[in-house]
């Protein structure tokens, strides 16, 4: 139907007086696109009613050159054109740049940016949850320095709330939904300093179990089982790795006992008999660690499910309970990739999270959804060299005369690099000619040898659609998204008495 309109659109505004003139590219094929692309533009208009539901996506690491990448990526495994392809985000109305900086660095990490989406503030680097006060492991300054989130100000009005995640549910940025720490790796009890417990400072884990807004999450899906369980417990599918806590709690049980009504899944098949309109509130750890990349997914001995299926189920189960809701959806291996200078996997993860960005596009309505797409900080990867049209993004540069483009050097290279990381090499560059770059476990070179490939700090985009998705638009500051989506809630968020 869209395209209908704008082709009816752009027919009207061929014939209209202004463009009344004959030039000669008016029968190209990119004029016409343009002037499609013209006409839905036009068509757009937004909506000014209140939002009954809030969808949060976050591509963790995702910053605008691995939107491209993955565009490509994506187009090309459908075997078409890549470089016109349209991912499911590319398609949301209204889009504008994120300021990522922290309170105190140029550069962020998850923690900071997810609490300045979550909650309104910047804070500093490695901290979650409170106020730009509070220094790394300063627990006495973490209990004077909280803030609220998006979630707590929801439950306390009676909405539902739910976090979707590929990482473990500890991590920092669906943490942030959550949890109130001075560290972000207080994962666990073993990790948290005897000075910090003495003085009330928690782990992550067990702010999840213990979290006492309204009702409680009505839907979490995530990695992380190890977290929640003892030394002394053998894991559900691994039963030769044992947990990691060492305050011998349970805190799977824990949750189980505080929701003798709810459903803890741990496998694709307790996932799938999940009925969403009347089991919760349901909680899902189908890792030990970290959820499997989605590349490696049927690996897994009791099978994942995908981003995708995750967000089907977690917008089923709060769309049952009425009332509105607030969901936050992470692409978190997205940012895994790029870490390991692994381009294969961070753009099939990059595909994978667009494909549960369009499920949540065909399972709501933007006349009451508010869905948002950003990032909370971008990687070094570049896309650069002149490669033919088509050339696979994963490959080699091939110039469009069919050469193959080298250096100086005379040594090939990838259309994909980094700045940083494990692909780096001491000395001169590896000559890949005979390397299959388009492999999985291919590390794309990145200029300078790190472990791990550093985040970096250009703005990143914020894509929207729905109730008050138009004020998402030019260069905004990070925390001002919390602000739409707060304005957009309205009396919503009214407390319940």
């Amino acid at each position: 139907m869209k395209t209908a309109l704008a082709l009816t659109l752009a027919a009207a505004l061929a014939a209209s007086p202004s463009f009344a003139q004959t030039i000669p590219q008016a029968n190209d094929s990119y004029y016409k696109a343009g002037q499609a692309e013209l006409a839905q533009r036009l068509a757009a208009k937004p909506i000014t009613g209140r939002a009954r539901n809030v969808i949060l996506f976050v591509g963790d690491g995702m910053g605008i050159s691995t939107v491209t990448a993955a565009r490509i990526y994506a187009g090309q495994a459908k075997g078409v054109d890549g470089e016109s392809y349209s991912l499911a985000l590319d398609q949301l109305p209204f889009t504008g740049l994120v300021k990522t900086y922290t309170h105190d660095t140029q550069v962020a990490d998850s923690a900071p940016t997810a609490t300045a989406l979550l909650t309104g503030v910047k804070t500093g680097n490695g901290v979650i949850g409170v106020d730009q006060t509070v220094r790394d492991n300063d627990c006495a300054a973490a209990k004077k320095g909280p803030v609220k989130t998006l979630m707590e100000i929801a439950e306390e009005a009676g909405m539902a709330t739910g976090v979707v995640t590929t990482t473990r549910i500890t991590h920092a940025t669906p943490a942030a939904a959550y949890a109130h720490t001075p560290n972000r790796n207080w994962e666990m009890d073993g990790q948290v300093s005897d000075e910090a417990k003495a003085l009330g400072c928690s782990d992550i884990a067990r702010q999840f179990i213990d979290w006492s807004y309204g009702d409680g999450f009505e839907v979490a899906f995530g990695g992380g089982r190890r977290f929640f369980t003892t030394t002394s417990q053998p894991d559900a599918e691994d039963g030769d790795s044992r947990g990691g806590r060492t305050d011998g709690a349970d805190l799977i049980a824990a949750w189980k006992a505080r929701h003798p009504g709810g459903a803890y899944v741990f496998d694709k098949k307790g996932f799938d008999a999940i009925d969403a309109r009347t089991v919760r509130p349901v909680f899902g750890l189908f890792a030990p660690d970290h959820m499997a990349y989605d590349l490696d997914r049927a690996g897994d001995p009791g099978g994942e499910p995908t981003l995708a299926e995750m967000t089907e189920k977690a917008i089923g189960i709060l769309t049952a309970k009425g009332g509105g809701y607030v969901l936050l959806v992470e692409g978190g291996k997205i940012d895994h990739g790029s870490h390991a200078n692994n381009a294969a996997r961070t753009l099939s993860e990059a595909k994978a999270f667009d494909e549960a960005v369009a499920k949540a596009l065909s399972i709501t309505s933007p006349r009451d959804t508010l869905i948002i797409v950003t990032a909370d900080h971008s990687h070094g990867l570049t896309i650069s060299g002149y490669p033919k049209r088509n050339n696979p993004i994963l490959g080699l540069v091939i110039e469009p005369n069919g050469d193959k483009s080298v250096g100086t050097d005379e040594k090939p290279y990838t259309t994909l690099s980094f700045a940083t990381g494990p692909g780096g090499v001491p000395g001169s560059r590896e000559d890949l000619t005979n390397e299959d770059t388009k492999a999985p476990e291919f590390r794309q070179p990145a200029l300078v040898p790190m472990g791990s490939s550093a985040h970096t700090g250009e703005d990143v985009e914020v894509k929207a659609i729905g109730p008050w998705a138009h004020l998402l638009g030019g260069t905004i500051e990070q925390n001002t998204i919390f602000q739409v989506m707060r304005h957009a809630l309205g009396s919503r968020l009214k407390p319940k008495r």
